[in-house]
């Protein structure tokens, strides 16, 4: 099997693809790319497809020695890259050769990056996904949900010919160095269970990130939110979803959440700000900003459009 091989697999380093849609009702969650921006700009400098597979890396560590001719970039956090132990520009496709080394340190800012290969890699989907969902055991290289080991093979093709090496425009690089975000909501019918008072409680309050935070939800600390009833029957739980759990601290619910819960909830984060969020470290700040539905429909629309109209440039040499 030629490839990318793991020669140090990172603190949590996943294949993750779009994700894993249409098994809610079996009890199975998304997964997929915390942060879809990165993701998707990944996937786009190496000429793929937008729900290709690539490798979510958090925090950094993780070093690849490659066998093939092909293409990668590395998005997302500011997560030094060398090829070669030569530095290498992020947001930018490189041309690799066999016998070159890939090797990402540890994230100055943000938390997550995307390193993204020429066709994406080739694992085996299981219900119709590549995407690592390490807590129900399922997904990634291994099918069971395993992080990236040591030793193991990432399968991707050989290229004839390197693609022209390209970088994204700079007014659409994304900025992590202030760890703290503004995010949009959309409150949701639920809304009813909390008053006036608690949701501009709510709206005008700073939260932390907790160390508690994961790919499932980021634990937040600040002002107690109090819902007027203490739970609901379980339902579905969307991407983004703000459960407020019996200690009025809110859990914004991401990829890996439960596909049922029975907390309130006052309302969902828009899609485009998960990005934002699943970048800030522990510690990091967040304030947020009521929309409505209409607001956040406008707003997903043009960001399709820039993604589609913006040129990659030609890379700096």
């Amino acid at each position: 099997m030629s490839g990318l091989k793991v020669i140090q697999p990172g603190i949590f380093s996943l294949p993750q693809d779009s994700g894993r849609f249409g098994v809610h009702g079996i009890g199975l969650t998304t997964g997929g790319p915390m942060d879809s921006d990165a993701f998707r700009w990944a996937n786009r400098l190496c000429g793929n497809a937008q729900s290709a597979t690539v490798i979510e890396v958090t925090v950094g560590g993780l070093i690849l020695e490659s066998s093939v001719k092909t293409t990668v970039a590395v998005t997302g956090a500011n997560i030094p890259l060398t090829i070669n132990k030569k530095p290498a520009a992020l947001w930018q496709s490189h041309g690799i050769n066999p016998g070159d080394r890939i090797e990402l340190g540890f994230a100055i800012a943000g938390s997550r990056g995307y390193l993204a290969v020429a066709g994406g890699f080739q694992i085996e989907p299981i219900f119709n996904s590549v995407s690592t969902v390490p807590r129900e055991g399922l997904g990634g290289l291994t099918q069971d949900g395993q992080p990236l080991q040591a030793g193991q093979i990432l399968p991707c093709q050989t290229l004839e010919h390197h693609l022209g090496s390209v970088s994204v425009p700079k007014q659409r690089l994304p900025d992590y160095a202030d760890n703290q975000a503004r995010l949009r909501v959309m409150l949701g019918y639920q809304q009813d269970a909390f008053s006036k008072v608690q949701k501009q409680l709510f709206f005008s309050s700073e939260y932390t990130v907790t160390e508690s935070s994961d790919r499932m939800g980021y634990r937040l600390k600040g002002a107690n939110i109090a819902p007027s009833i203490d739970g609901i029957l379980s339902e579905g739980i969307c991407l983004g979803a703000i459960q407020v759990p019996a200690d009025g601290q809110p859990i914004i619910l991401l990829n890996d959440r439960q596909t049922i819960g029975g907390y309130p909830k006052l309302g969902s984060v828009l899609s485009l700000d998960l990005g934002k969020l699943a970048q800030l470290m522990p510690g990091g700040t967040i304030q947020f900003e009521a929309i409505s539905f209409e607001q956040a429909h406008n707003l997903l629309a043009l960001d399709e459009q820039r993604f589609n109209n913006s040129q990659l440039e030609p890379a700096a040499q």
